[in-house]
């Protein structure tokens, strides 16, 4: 074969075997490809030339390596039941721990923000894993010895894996690193305790510290179950500091918003929050109403049958009864779900913060801390207020009687308005 000619520009000459001109280009992965431009003219073929070098180096940085964020989930979406027995709901980006009632009494993100290498060869993506795992300064267990044991039975009793279980090691490696390696057998509360000081000279709540140190908790605790150790240093280390977010009740300009805004709701929806804000009820205690009674004209439901001190008789408020039908018989909202308060709850959060209540100390239960503030604003009674909302805790005034008149807790109700 003759030898090619080249011009000024090496990526486009003159072939051996046709008069037009050719554009010669190297993939990144070593390999040439050969095209004519259809021309003989050399300012032609450079312009003809321009498209294909574009898409010839978008080729090329398409092949480099790049680093992705990637959200690594704890849960998938739905409900779980956590380390320590609590009901949570999750959803793609975030985790909400609920009460008894379903509601939300604090919210953690659903997983951690990672990184993945997408393109390039093999030899960059293992020297991206070597760079990312002395990023993330994660510790690193020490020499293994009988305690590690533990560990991992524990991890295979309870089918741990995941960031669960990337969590779990992490925390056992950061209490070997505090306590020198101190065997277990060996340790007391204070060397518990050395993890939440850790933890909380990272500035975290004491829940997210509970839940951290509860991986070693529940590991010893299934240690002791089986005769491999006698004490639990991890339990009850970890102080009450109230630290948790504090519900705001909703303001005046709040309720603005949600009654200008209230027709994106469907009906039912609407009913629902008139109700909760005029009331106070429970977003649970709503969905309990399946009929209603009268004493002296007045028109009342009865809720809170779970508990003694939250069961009691709620008067229908004046500025929800134009909207009721004209007697309850029946569930008043009825629902497809298992729990149609957890999804009442997740619809009317969102509905907040589309209509720019975006505070995430507030939410629907936010309607029952505002009942409270006008109840006491207007100078009703302490246990008048705990008769139309329901005792937080159990009292022993909760469990006299029927208590106070309807008639009377229809007076002060009214008071609450929407």
């Amino acid at each position: 074969m003759a030898k090619v000619k080249r011009t000024k520009n090496d990526y486009i000459f003159e072939h051996p075997e046709s008069r037009n001109l050719y554009i010669r280009l190297r993939n990144s992965d070593g390999r040439r490809y050969v095209q004519s431009l259809g021309t003989t003219d050399r300012r032609e073929a450079e312009i003809a030339a321009l498209p294909l070098i574009a898409q010839h180096k978008q080729r090329l940085l398409d092949a480099r390596p790049k680093v992705v964020p990637t959200w690594m989930r704890e849960y998938e979406p739905g409900l779980h039941t956590g380390l320590n027995g609590e009901p949570i709901f999750a959803t793609t980006t975030e985790l909400h721990y609920l009460d008894e009632q379903g509601h939300t009494i604090r919210t953690e993100p659903n997983g951690v923000l990672s990184r993945r290498l997408i393109g390039g060869p093999l030899s960059a993506k293992r020297e991206f894993e070597a760079f990312d795992a002395a990023y993330d300064e994660r510790p690193t267990l020490p020499k293994k010895n009988g305690d590690d044991e533990l560990l991992e039975t524990y991890l295979k009793h309870r089918n741990v894996t995941g960031h669960f279980e990337r969590e779990a090691r992490n925390v056992w490696a950061l209490y070997a690193k505090l306590t020198d390696s101190k065997p277990l057998r060996d340790a007391d509360r204070n060397d518990g305790r050395k993890l939440v000081a850790h933890f909380l000279d990272q500035g975290l709540k004491s829940a997210t510290i509970e839940k951290k140190v509860g991986w070693l908790n529940a590991m010893a605790h299934l240690a002791i179950k089986e005769g491999k150790l006698k004490f639990n240093p991890f339990s009850g280390v970890v102080p009450d500091m109230d630290d948790s977010q504090r519900r705001l009740p909703l303001s005046d300009a709040d309720m603005k918003a949600v009654k200008r805004n209230l027709t994106r709701l469907d009906k039912a929806d609407q009913l629902l929050v008139r109700l909760l804000a005029s009331t106070g009820v429970r977003l649970s205690e709503a969905f309990e109403i399946d009929g209603e009674e009268k004493e002296r004209g007045c028109r009342f439901v009865i809720v809170g049958k779970k508990t003694e001190q939250s069961l009691r008789r709620v008067p229908l408020p004046t500025a929800v009864l134009p909207y009721l039908p004209k007697s309850i018989e029946g569930p008043l909202f009825k629902s497809k779900y298992a729990d149609p308060a957890d999804m009442a709850s997740k619809r009317l959060n969102k509905f907040l913060d589309d209509i720019g209540i975006i505070d995430p100390r507030k939410v629907v239960h936010s309607l029952r801390h505002r009942a409270q503030d006008r109840l006491r604003a207007a100078g009703c009674p302490e246990d008048i207020r705990w008769a139309i909302l329901g005792h937080e805790e159990k009292t022993v005034a909760a469990g006299y009687g029927e208590g106070h008149p309807v008639p009377m807790l229809k007076k002060w109700i009214d008071k609450i308005g929407f």
